[in-house]
């Protein structure tokens, strides 16, 4: 499958809706295909088989056996777990089925590219994006302290004619309308994507709205590895007075290793006045950056290893009413944190020392190729 960039541009007259948590943005995904007349296109990460995925298959096939076209893309290495029936009764009925990147022996590095996006899109009229997968652990009858905290935003507008083109990138037809979908609101949106290091409008994106922000930057990730460029910006807006806080995973999280990795860089941010919250209540798996007025939800966590071989997506929004909810869904969050504060992060235990190190070392080491490529 080509892999491409482009760059995608503002585009006024859309209505978005932030959508929190599994309880909310999965029925409003399922009643979205239940309702679809012409197509469907459903890009994902991770599918695996259970009682979220059969929910989302019998729609799917609902939606065929009603006539619309169903195109579902999936990453080959996150939908290793999605079993052999739950495929064979996608394909039986109707449905086109493509993987990303299929894993081969004898690849090598060419098996850690990966389709990270979460993407679903509906008769060219409503989008979905995010970081949620299709799996239970963000399902709400997991229990409260079991599933997963995830964001996912819908759109309708304009903007969903870049998204239909952003998944034809990868599967090249004419399926969407070259017409942009009609206006929908007052907001103003942008698609930006990421197809490796040096084709990323998000990372581009993001930095540059940091380094303009005058009042807030909030950034909210589920794997906080930065780059340097990424940690500069964020030492520097708080160094002129900007409020910057991070919303990081705690102990509860699906990558610990990560996570130790990633605080090997919160002394340096602490000193600069760079605030640290990390999440107690369940596994943190949103992607968010609030800067003032300007919001980006979506499939990246701006680590260095997703911007260096993922395949990513974020819907930017330019919206004070939004930014406003966005804004109240992370004063929650960090209400439900505990914050690393510079004296608590000096007398943190010894074994905390050793496994930062530790992990930080094997991070470094996998991510060579920014030191070497100064980024």
């Amino acid at each position: 499958m080509k892999k491409t960039g482009h760059v995608y541009p503002l585009r006024d007259k859309n209505q978005f809706r932030l959508l929190v948590d599994a309880s909310v943005f999965y029925p409003a995904m399922l009643h979205a295909i239940a309702g679809a007349k012409n197509l469907v296109l459903l890009e994902m990460y991770l599918f695996e088989s259970g009682r979220n995925a059969e929910s989302f298959i019998q729609a799917l096939i609902d939606a065929r056996i009603r006539g619309a076209q169903v195109r579902v893309l999936l990453d080959d290495f996150g939908s290793r777990e999605l079993n052999a029936w739950d495929r064979r009764r996608l394909t039986e009925n109707g449905i086109e089925l493509q993987f990303y990147n299929p894993v081969r022996l004898g690849r090598w590095m060419k098996n850690l590219a990966r389709d990270h996006r979460k993407l679903l899109l509906v008769d060219n009229r409503i989008a979905f994006v995010g970081g949620a997968g299709i799996t239970d652990e963000f399902l709400p009858e997991q229990g409260s302290e079991h599933a997963w905290r995830e964001t996912m935003v819908s759109a309708h507008g304009p903007v969903v004619a870049d998204w239909c083109h952003l998944f034809h990138q990868l599967w090249p037809t004419e399926a969407c309308t070259q017409e942009l979908p009609v206006a929908a609101g007052s907001m103003q949106g942008r698609v930006t994507s990421s197809f490796g290091f040096f084709a990323s409008d998000i990372r581009r994106s993001v930095i540059g709205h940091i380094r303009s922000a005058e009042q807030r930057v909030w950034l909210c990730t589920a794997y906080f590895v930065p780059s340097r460029k990424l940690r500069r910006a964020l030492r520097r807006a708080a160094d002129r007075g900007v409020d910057v806080r991070l919303l990081l995973p705690g102990v509860r999280t699906d990558h610990p290793g990560v996570r130790r990795a990633g605080q090997r860089y919160y002394g340096r941010l602490l000193r600069h006045g760079v605030r640290i919250f990390e999440y107690q209540p369940r596994v943190l798996h949103a992607k968010t950056v609030v800067c003032d007025q300007w919001v980006s939800i979506g499939s990246s966590n701006l680590d260095r290893w997703n911007m260096r071989w993922n395949l990513e997506a974020n819907q930017n929004i330019e919206d004070s009413g939004f930014a406003r909810e966005a804004v109240a869904m992370m004063e929650t969050d960090f209400s439900n944190s505990v914050e690393c504060t510079w004296e608590n992060w000096l007398g943190r235990p010894w074994r905390d020392r050793l496994s930062i190190y530790l992990w930080s070392r094997i991070g470094l080491w996998l991510t060579s190729w920014e030191r070497r490529n100064g980024k």
